[in-house]
Order: C-alpha cells, then structure tokens, then sequence
C-alpha cells in the first residue's frame, strides 16, 4: 500500500485549515487516513505548524511521500534535514552525537530566522498604527478648524442679523413716534 503525507482541509470557506495527515495515495483528500501526524495553519504570518516530529520522520524514513506542499512544510520544520543526517550517520560519514548537534544548530538558527520575521511584522504593524493615527490626527484637526471657522461664521452672521434687527426696531420706533406726533398735531 503506497503511503503519502499530504494535507486534509478543514476550515471553512476562504478560511482554510488543514490536517498533515498520512494517507492510503488512493483516499480521496479528505478521506479515510491511517494517522493525523499535525496540522497547518496558513492564515497567520508566519504561519503556524504543528507536527509530531518522531512520528512524522518515521513515516518519512518508512518511505511515506510527501506532497509538494508538505515536502515544504517538512523542510520548514528540519525533518528533511534530520532524515538527511541520519542516513549521513547510516553510511557512516559521522556520528549520531554530531548529527545531532548539527541538527540543533540548524534549529536554533531556524528558531532565530523565525523570531526575526515576527519581530519585524510587529514593527511594521506598530509603524503603520503610528502612521495611521497621525493621519486621524490630522483630519481632526482639519475637521475642527473648519468647524471653527463655520461657528465663528455663524456668530458673526447672528451678530450681524441682531444689529440689523435692533436697527429696524429703532427705525420702526423712529417711524411710529413720528406717526403719533403726527397724530396729535392733528
């Protein structure tokens, strides 16, 4: 029975998650599997891996074989690289101790490369945060010196409409104080 390492998607629409699972190669993708050996999450930066390493390099070693996908996501996580050393110690070329020390090298390395990337999407974040705030800042205060200067327009309009009125009102008493004195001279 040919065995692969492939992917099973889960998730829902446009939100894909999946199961890094070993499977019969003639299941159907989100079929029957003999064992569910991680999953993988591509919606996240960087996104997220979980796999059972020992069980998944001993279906490697067994000859399990991996789809494309996978194959990166094996590389990504240094079983690859591990089955590497330890056909290296198989032929003789070192020993298991320097295989392993290579290999945690590697992973350090790795882990640090990882940590990098994070650490530069947190500051890309925070600068864009920082950008995009200063621009709300600079809209509001748009916003509210035109607000200033439509309420000191409106002031001064209202102002205006009262020295007007007052000006009628005196005009209106000019005019009926002069209508009674004509009135009486009468």
């Amino acid at each position: 029975m040919p065995t692969k390492i492939r992917l099973a998607r889960h998730g829902r629409k446009r939100k894909p998650f999946y199961h890094i699972v070993i499977a019969d190669s003639r299941a159907p993708r989100d079929g029957k599997y003999i064992e569910r050996v991680g999953s993988y999450n591509p919606n996240t930066n960087p996104a997220t891996i979980e796999l059972d390493f020992d069980r998944t390099l001993d279906w490697f070693q067994k000859g399990a074989q991996p789809t494309d996908t996978v194959k990166a996501i094996l590389g990504y996580t240094g079983i690859i690289y591990k089955n590497h050393l330890l056909k290296g110690v198989k032929k003789g070329a070192f020993t298991l101790e320097v295989a392993e020390e290579r290999f945690k090298d590697w992973l350090e390395a790795k882990q640090a490369k990882i940590e990098a990337k994070k650490a530069h999407l947190d500051d890309e974040k925070t600068k864009a945060e920082k950008k995009r705030l200063a621009a709300e800042a600079k809209v509001n205060e748009e916003r509210a010196k035109a607000l200033a200067a439509k309420q000191s327009e409106l002031v001064a309009e209202a102002e205006a409409n009262s020295e007007a009125a007052e000006e009628t009102t005196e005009e209106v008493a000019d005019q009926t104080e002069t209508t009674t004195e004509e009135t009486s001279n009468e």
